[in-house]
């Protein structure tokens, strides 16, 4: 299985000619030339992991592939056909097996609602948790996808985030919002992290792959 890191959250994996496209937003250019789409997964309803613009072109291009997303999504997206997900559900699409986890968004401030966010294990092997920090029950993740900059995170919650999952492997996302120097500072704790328990950094950048 190989993952395509795209801009802010946006990821791409691939699997025995088959791809799955998870959280394609408002920071994410056009995703292209994918091979074999099977579904797409959001994990929430914020701008910044889905626009309208995505969808309807992943849809124009691969006619009939189905997208997946918690309640929240299914209300806000509602000019498509979103198959609600819920913290618990598991699903084969093609060559991968997702189980989905959590429930809510993390809280950005009292003043704004929180959301439906569901994480994604991925074949039993890579996590992504949308916008928590929610622990996937059951499973050694191989591959974390670790939010490193968000107006809900400081680095030292990302950094004992890493230390509860324990991943083999872990990289950053959901780092548009960083500068260059934000984001060397929050890879550089993330590093930190994953190396107490055995594991170690990943430094992707748009466009980098990495076997899973």
């Amino acid at each position: 299985m190989r993952l395509t890191k795209h801009e802010h959250a946006a990821l791409v994996v691939v699997e025995s000619g088959h791809s799955l496209v998870i959280d394609p937003g408002s920071f994410t250019s056009p995703l292209e030339d994918l091979v074999g789409l099977v579904g797409v997964v959001i994990t929430h309803e914020h701008p910044d992991h889905w626009t309208p613009e995505h969808l309807t072109r992943l849809q124009k291009a691969h006619p009939g592939v189905p997208i997946y997303g918690p309640e929240g999504v299914v209300d806000a997206a509602a000019g498509f056909d979103v198959i609600a997900v819920h913290p618990g559900d598991r699903l084969e699409l093609g060559p991968f097996d997702l189980e989905f986890s959590g429930g809510r968004h993390a809280v950005i401030h009292e003043s704004i609602p929180v959301v439906d966010n569901v994480g994604v294990l991925v074949n039993d092997a890579l996590y992504y948790p949308g916008d928590s920090y929610t622990v996937p029950k059951h499973a050694k993740v191989k591959l974390l996808a670790a939010p490193v900059g968000a107006p809900w995170l400081k680095i030292a919650e990302a950094m004992d985030y890493v230390l509860a999952v324990k991943p083999e492997r872990v990289f950053a996302t959901h780092d548009m919002t960083l500068s260059v120097a934000g984001k060397q500072m929050g890879d550089a704790r993330l590093t930190w992290a994953v190396e107490q328990n055995g594991g170690s950094f990943v430094d992707l950048k748009p466009g980098d792959t990495v076997d899973v």
